[in-house]
């Protein structure tokens, strides 16, 4: 049986200490060795979406470029970005009630960077075969009463497994039923005892948006990995849908550099609009610093570049077509491309990096040809040069974060060519992941 306290002891000390446990200080020398490549590795991300594609929470995966890394170490590696990234001590949980999946097996269970997470925004996931095994299994229901979730998986074998040992279901709190298989699901429901709810199934693959459909019809729950493309868009025509036209017409002033007095005059027509833009504007995630009570005192407080930004998220929150995914998709790419250029462009380019990101999904968010989406909104030559050719001086950001969802070893050229440390493009991914729900929180997308 596994010593509980030695995590106590662990992560009393690493508390104190700011370090590491000790080498040795783990049973049969678990912990011991170092980080080496495994700390240069990139986070992946997946969206836990339900059936109205809205996020319900994310799996984090660790890619090292090249070369084989011992797992226990990239898991190291992995759960100390996400505690320092997501859960910093003067903040606290950085996603809301939005829990983190990891995968894990059992040596990992004794990192001591585990209990550096918030454990109920947690979920471990695990292989039924190591949970069989009675030292582990007794180790995960110590994690279990810590309050860390488990995603239990073990395919055509899960079933079984519950029917022959119910407190399985007690032990799990989700149930990976991996690419959505009808039989598995259906033999899992089968195997519940009588009276005894299942746990929540989730479909750890997705193999397109039409599985997508049948998981969510059989009340699964599915993790899209963003490599992805966003689900179709049907438009009946090619003109914008009249609430996004309406906020084009007033980026479009603002590129003409209107008057304060006729932009603020648009904007009172639509008193909804109005409101929806100061509650974003007054946001937490905006953080203007003073209560802003009307249109003529956000425009002089913010000037028109910052003003632009804001009514861009608020054109991808209102297209009328897309989906709660994509539009947290499309604004968590502007920021994540504007913080990697943070530092390395003029402050004055922020908001324009965030335009070149959140524009480069907007094809798929309205369901039109990005020619046609920038026929109707004239960004700068610059910034229409990104997005069309990936050329200019805001390409090569886009091109990282583009380079982030697809190829780990294209990701590693790119960052190395900006000069930016793995440890860089990570934070900037995962403060782009907060800062989207805290976006769409304020502005109820």
């Amino acid at each position: 049986m596994f010593d509980f306290e030695f995590l106590k002891r662990s992560a009393a000390g690493n508390a104190a200490s700011g370090s590491a446990a000790a080498p040795g200080s783990a049973p049969d020398g678990l912990l011991q060795g170092t980080q080496g490549d495994a700390a240069n590795g990139y986070l992946g991300c997946a969206l836990l979406l339900d059936a109205q594609m809205r996020v319900q929470g994310y799996r984090m995966s660790w890619r090292v470029p090249g070369g084989q890394v011992d797992p226990v170490e990239s898991t190291r590696a992995m759960l100390s970005c996400l505690a320092r990234h997501l859960n910093p001590e003067e903040e606290g949980w950085r996603l809301g009630n939005r829990p983190v999946h990891v995968d894990i097996d059992a040596d990992a269970l004794f990192l001591p960077e585990l209990q550096e997470l918030p454990p109920e925004n947690v979920v471990l996931r695990m292989s039924l075969d190591e949970v069989l095994d009675p030292d582990i299994r007794t180790m995960v229901a110590f994690m279990r009463e810590q309050g860390f979730g488990l995603l239990l998986s073990g395919g055509d074998k899960l079933p079984s497994a519950i029917a022959a040992d119910p407190e399985l279901l007690m032990l799990a709190t989700h149930l990976d039923v991996d690419d959505g298989d009808e039989a598995l699901i259906d033999a899992l429901r089968a195997s519940a005892p009588a009276g005894q709810l299942l746990r929540p199934l989730v479909a750890t693959r997705m193999l397109g948006w039409e599985h997508f459909d049948r998981c969510t019809a059989m009340q699964v729950e599915v993790f899209v990995d963003e490599h992805h493309p966003g689900p179709q868009v049907k438009v009946e025509s090619d003109e914008l849908h009249p609430d996004a036209m309406q906020l084009v017409q007033l980026m479009q002033m603002l590129q003409r550099n209107e008057k304060i007095a006729v932009i603020e005059t648009a904007l009172k027509r639509d008193a909804a609009l109005t409101y929806r833009l100061l509650r974003h504007i007054n946001s937490p995630a905006i953080g203007a610093g003073v209560e802003i009570t009307s249109m003529r005192h956000a425009v002089a407080m913010l000037g028109y570049s910052p003003l632009f930004r804001w009514l861009s998220v608020l054109l991808a929150t209102t297209s009328g077509v897309s989906s709660p995914f994509m539009m947290k998709r499309a604004i968590m790419r502007g920021r994540f491309v504007e913080l990697m250029g943070r530092g390395m462009l003029a402050a004055g380019e922020a908001d324009n990096l965030f335009v070149v990101g959140m524009f480069s999904l907007m094809d798929q968010l309205l369901g039109m040809p990005m020619r046609e989406v920038l026929a109707h909104v004239q960004l700068t030559d610059a910034v229409q040069q990104a997005i069309l050719s990936r050329q200019g001086v805001y390409a090569p950001f886009l091109e990282l974060v583009e380079a982030s969802v697809a190829d780990e070893g294209q990701l590693a050229k790119r960052a190395e060519a900006l000069f930016a440390s793995a440890d860089q493009v990570n934070a900037a991914h995962l403060q782009a992941l907060a800062w989207a729900r805290e976006i769409s929180q304020a502005g109820n997308a």
